[in-house]
């Protein structure tokens, strides 16, 4: 009998052995785990507001979701930030434009400047109005 055969038959016995130890150990280890009975809420009352208040921790905040909560808080901040941003790079390539002294490579880079700006500003509103809509979709009135 070749010896390699052998050797090559003996690792996929123990490949075999190790997997289904491993499988059994996973399924008997997934019995023990015994859900929290105050993690869950009520099966009527499945909200995104009701998931975060279960899951929420002593030091966060109450309000996550709402007019004054953290997240749109923190939504708002960041999109007035890009708003920001591209105005400020619409007033940047409008300068590049007017200093560009009629050389082509200079006005097109101004050209791009000032387009990338006026598609960072629809994206920033675009985002606002999709995060205000979803939320709004999602939280109950």
């Amino acid at each position: 009998m070749n010896i390699s055969i052998v050797t090559k038959t003996g690792q996929q016995i123990t490949r075999f052995f190790v997997g289904l130890v491993v499988a059994i150990s996973l399924a008997l280890g997934s019995l023990l785990i015994v859900p929290s009975s105050n993690a869950y809420a009520a099966i009527d009352d499945l909200t995104i507001e009701n998931g975060a208040n279960n899951a929420q921790g002593a030091s966060q905040a109450s309000n996550l979701f709402g007019d004054d909560g953290v997240f749109k808080n923190i939504t708002n901040a960041a999109l007035f930030i890009i708003g920001a941003v591209s105005v400020l790079m619409l007033i940047y390539g409008g300068i590049r434009y007017t200093i560009s002294g009629g050389d082509s490579a200079a006005v097109t880079a101004a050209k791009n400047t000032i387009m990338y700006a006026i598609v960072g500003i629809i994206v920033a509103l675009m985002a606002f109005a999709i995060v205000n809509w979803v939320l709004k979709a999602l939280l109950p009135s």
